[in-house]
């Protein structure tokens, strides 16, 4: 699809956690005849979508492939270990690494955080993905370090979860094919930076029309006055001048004057 091609729709996939809720409500609004077509796709298969053109653009978590994907930065989520309610680090606001040294941190084959050093113990078996690793720390088996969303999404009552700092945080981004930045994704890089709806930025915008050479203010070029030349203004002009010039001099009714006598 290209800019100057019509869609049916504009296909946008997001990964799990991510809300697009409040720019798919703007983008229904300003295009009601493009209809957005919505698909949640696992973290690790949205790039692939997008460049085998299955979706237009789509709510990645970075980083990515920035030789084929443009990106817009959105915001980075905080990281939270999810923990059964009774757990010890229940009674702080804030975990650190080491307060899970004890703990069995588990590791999802779906993890979206850039570990150099996973806190904590290992598990024997990494768990397939964050929903299966969930299951296990409701059956106390170990504790989850996730993103802020992920742990909201797969939120349990008998779970909760505590922030841990000096840990790494994911970021969410706006990608697309860097070949195919349509009409379509400007709009909806419009939507969620926040633009008006009379913004044209990104768009072309047609070349304004040249003034008349010599237009004044008004646009339009001084026109002579009907039946008056240009010599006769020049010649009326120099008269004017002259006639200045007489009232400086001595007045002719005065030259004949007698002087009176003593």
């Amino acid at each position: 699809m290209t800019g100057s091609e019509e869609s049916s729709s504009f296909r946008l996939v997001y990964v799990p956690g991510v809300m697009p809720d409040k720019w798919v409500r703007v983008w229904n609004e300003r295009h009601p005849d493009v209809p957005l077509a919505l698909t949640q796709v696992p973290a690790g298969a949205a790039t692939g979508r997008l460049l085998d053109g299955d979706a237009d653009a789509g709510l990645v978590r970075l980083p990515v492939d920035r030789t084929v994907l443009s990106a817009i930065p959105l915001y980075t989520e905080q990281t939270v270990v999810v923990v059964p309610q009774d757990h010890l680090v229940t009674a702080v606001d804030e975990v650190s690494p080491e307060d899970l040294s004890d703990d069995i941190v588990l590791h999802p084959l779906d993890d979206v955080l850039d570990w150099e050093n996973l806190p904590g113990r290992p598990a024997f078996e990494r768990p397939a993905t964050t929903a299966d690793a969930v299951e296990l720390v409701a059956a106390g088996i170990g504790v989850l370090v996730v993103p802020l969303s992920l742990a909201r999404l797969h939120h349990r009552k008998d779970l909760t979860h505590r922030p841990l700092k000096d840990a790494p945080e994911s970021s969410v981004a706006l990608a697309w094919p860097e070949h195919a930045t349509t009409d379509e994704v400007d709009d909806f890089i419009g939507i969620v930076r926040g633009r008006t709806v009379n913004s044209t930025r990104g768009r072309t915008q047609p070349p304004a029309q040249d003034k008349p050479t010599g237009a004044g203010r008004g646009g339009a070029r001084r026109q002579p006055v009907p039946g008056k030349s240009a010599d006769a203004k020049r010649a009326g002009k120099s008269g004017q001048s002259g006639g200045r010039s007489g009232r400086g001099g001595p007045k002719g009714g005065r030259n004949g004057k007698p002087r009176r006598r003593s």
